[in-house]
């Protein structure tokens, strides 16, 4: 068993962003070697999601128009978290509904998708340098 770990970092420029990390995914499990196995890709931030879908702007938009009609940014005074001082908590609900991670198989040194399948990092609480765990492990 062998295993292989890279972080990916990340310049977001707006407050919630969909960045497609297929080929920097595909890219570490081509250094790593590795042939069959898992890919683990998760966020390494609590406001920030990984998942996979479809790269499309349209449907991209659409996830931020239904999370920002579920869980509003403002008024930040309707959540406790932002008595804190802080004001994202509306990109942490955002992150437990899209998740932390994603687990994919490796088959034949590929990441063994369905058809138009790619991994995504969501940011929902960006503007600032974020990063991304792969962790591959098999033979």
């Amino acid at each position: 068993m062998n295993s292989y770990r890279r972080e990916l970092w990340f310049d977001t420029k707006k407050r919630t962003e969909f960045i497609n990390i297929t080929p920097q995914v595909e890219q570490s499990l081509q250094e790593s070697g590795i042939r069959e196995g898992l890919c683990l890709v998760n966020a390494m931030h609590i406001s920030a999601s990984v998942f996979i879908n479809d790269d499309e702007p349209g449907l991209h938009r659409d996830f931020t128009r239904f999370l920002d009609q579920l869980v509003p940014y403002g008024p930040i005074d309707q959540y406790r978290h932002n008595d804190t001082g802080e004001d994202n908590a509306d990109s942490h609900i955002k992150r437990q509904l899209f998740g932390r991670e994603v687990v994919v198989a490796v088959t034949g040194g590929e990441l063994d998708f369905g058809p138009w399948e790619q991994i995504f990092y969501g940011e929902f609480d960006g503007r600032r340098r974020k990063r991304v765990l792969v962790k591959i492990i098999g033979k």
